[in-house]
């Protein structure tokens, strides 16, 4: 979702911002409860709620992203790593959060997809010049090292476990009568896998995932664009039950310029000047992403003239041609005059015929002939 889009994550959960941890969990909780797919048949937005809701509990229940996130808000993310829960099965965010819900309900995981990531990284605007190369550090759980993700001690045995006679999977029936459903959930003792270890890996505490902290370098071509997303393959989590990794979005935010904006591949400047630069006209300094240029204003520009500065623009994302830079004018008007300013324009009024304008000729024409056909 895009930052502009989302919603106050104490809002989606429904606590003050002063809630406890256990207040937040328990909301989640709640939240994940009343708006599962599975109990909501008839609405279709029934799931976005449950992802939003797995989404505001990842930030809020983790202590260093909460602190980011009251400072600063969901802009205050980026650079942190999240599940990408708005492409994510429901049943794998069970598995993600399945401490908290036990077998409650939810599909079986599926043992051959994996979890996907996303971050934000930021760029300047300059950046978006040339390609670049950036490197990242994020944690994403991965396999225990000690265990290999079996979570069993080193040299301990594997067994079968008793609670779903090794299937990994449990059978739960639901509701009465004809109304009765039948539902296939992850084993809760085993969580999917079908065995247990007869001595637990003690690194893991048998569950075979540990937090790692890793670092890739992500290649970012010229001219990006705010908001685009870059997918690195594999560089996401394994499933909880699977060897298979999912990926990792890095969506690019190009911090603002404080002089500068984009349209597309040209870069925009606002040149305020004064009504004698635009009556006599001027040559003045602007920045541009490469350094400064001298821009001639010709006499008579108009306010809302757009003068161009050829190839000090953004290179296309794909065929690679350079825009423009385009110098907007805006001219100013005094807002307060001297006594010998006043004079000065007095004198220049007396000489002044506006028949001559282009702009005030043709709208003086209109306007006689609008007013001599009697309208209103």
């Amino acid at each position: 979702m895009p930052v502009a889009t989302k919603r106050d994550y104490y809002d989606v959960l429904g606590v003050e911002r002063s809630a406890s941890p256990d207040d937040v969990k328990r909301a989640y909780r709640q939240a994940a409860l009343k708006y599962h797919p599975d109990r909501n048949p008839e609405d279709p937005d029934a799931e976005l709620r449950f992802k939003e809701a797995a989404e505001a509990y990842e930030v809020l229940s983790d202590p260093e992203k909460r602190d980011r996130y009251d400072r600063f808000g969901h802009e205050g993310l980026a650079g942190t790593t999240t599940h990408d829960f708005s492409h994510m099965r429901v049943d794998d965010i069970f598995s993600i959060f399945g401490d908290l819900f036990g077998d409650l309900f939810g599909g079986a995981p599926r043992r051959d997809a994996g979890v996907d990531l996303q971050l934000e990284i930021e760029m300047d605007l300059a950046d978006v010049l040339a390609d670049t190369e950036r490197p990242i550090e994020y944690e994403r759980t991965d396999f225990c090292d000690t265990c290999g993700g079996n979570g069993a001690e080193p040299g301990a045995k594997l067994k079968t476990c008793q609670t779903c006679g090794g299937y990994g999977q449990v059978e739960r029936t639901g509701g009465v009568g004809f109304f009765s459903t039948r539902v296939v959930t992850a084993c809760p003792a085993c969580r999917g896998q079908g065995k247990l270890p007869t001595r637990p890996c003690r690194a893991c505490r048998g569950k075979g995932r540990t937090v790692k902290r890793r670092v890739v370098t992500v290649k970012i071509p010229a001219g990006i664009q705010d908001g685009q997303g870059i997918r690195l393959r594999g560089e996401g989590e394994p499933s909880p039950h699977g060897s298979v990794r999912g990926d990792l979005q890095c969506y690019v935010r190009i911090r603002p310029h404080p002089f500068l904006g984009r349209h597309g591949n040209d870069v925009i400047f606002d040149l305020p000047i004064s009504f004698t630069q635009a009556a006599l006209g001027a040559k003045i300094e602007v920045p541009t992403l490469r350094g400064k240029v001298e821009v001639t204003i010709p006499p008579g520009t108009q306010h809302g003239t757009r003068l161009r500065v050829a190839g000090q623009g953004l290179p296309d994302l794909r065929g690679r041609r350079v825009g423009d830079q385009i110098v907007r004018i805006l001219v100013e008007i005094p807002q307060s005059l001297n006594e010998r300013q006043r004079g000065l324009l007095r004198e220049f009024a007396q000489t002044e015929d506006r028949t001559v304008l282009p702009e005030s000729k043709g709208f003086i024409d209109r306007l006689k002939e609008y007013l001599s056909r009697g309208a209103p």
